[in-house]
């Protein structure tokens, strides 16, 4: 996979990281190189245009957002849905960019943390995303589409700890109804 617009918002933590590694900063560059190589290897589907429909594809993934979401929240969902406020709008970047542009560093590192010490890394970063929609659920449900579309374009600083609080309380919530399933 070459170069696509976008990539360099991946790079630049993981160079940050290294960089200001003192004890290993004079080879920042080659582990740069070489951990986003790796991670590159795991969300290339989100860069070629061929598997946009594929179940790891960005469609794909924003179709799982969604779905996420009108579980999660269907007065939302049907809001965003009855305003044609698409996940294309606004969760493309979210999803293709790792959320590296909707945080300041110091948080994307953190989110990033959690995200990658996650085996279902990508699933968990889904949940991440619908948890930053519940969190302005109540500007969703009385806002225009303008104000909508321009509020999950550029989501609003909130504490990053905040958001993934929400994003566990998520993912627990369905682990509770699985189990409840299994059980009965």
């Amino acid at each position: 996979q070459g170069y696509v617009q976008g990539m360099n918002e991946i790079i630049g933590p993981i160079y940050y990281v290294f960089s200001t590694n003192d004890e290993h900063a004079e080879f920042a560059e080659a582990d740069c190189f070489w951990c986003f190589t790796a991670l590159m290897s795991e969300i290339r589907d989100f860069f070629i245009k061929s598997l946009d429909e594929s179940a790891t594809g960005i469609r794909g993934m924003m179709n799982k957002l969604s779905r996420m979401l009108e579980k999660k929240d269907i007065n939302v969902y049907n809001r965003l849905k009855e305003q044609t406020i698409v996940p294309q709008y606004y969760s493309f970047r979210w999803l293709s960019l790792l959320l590296s542009q909707e945080f300041e560093l110091p948080d994307v590192l953190r989110l990033w943390d959690s995200m990658l010490a996650d085996e279902n890394r990508f699933e968990y970063l889904i949940y991440v995303c619908c948890a930053m929609i519940v969190l302005v659920r109540d500007q969703i449900l009385e806002n225009d589409f303008e104000h909508n579309v321009k509020l999950l374009q550029s989501f609003p600083s909130m504490d990053i700890n905040f958001v993934l609080n929400r994003a566990n309380l998520l993912i627990e919530s369905d682990k509770w109804m699985t189990s409840l399933y299994i059980s009965s």
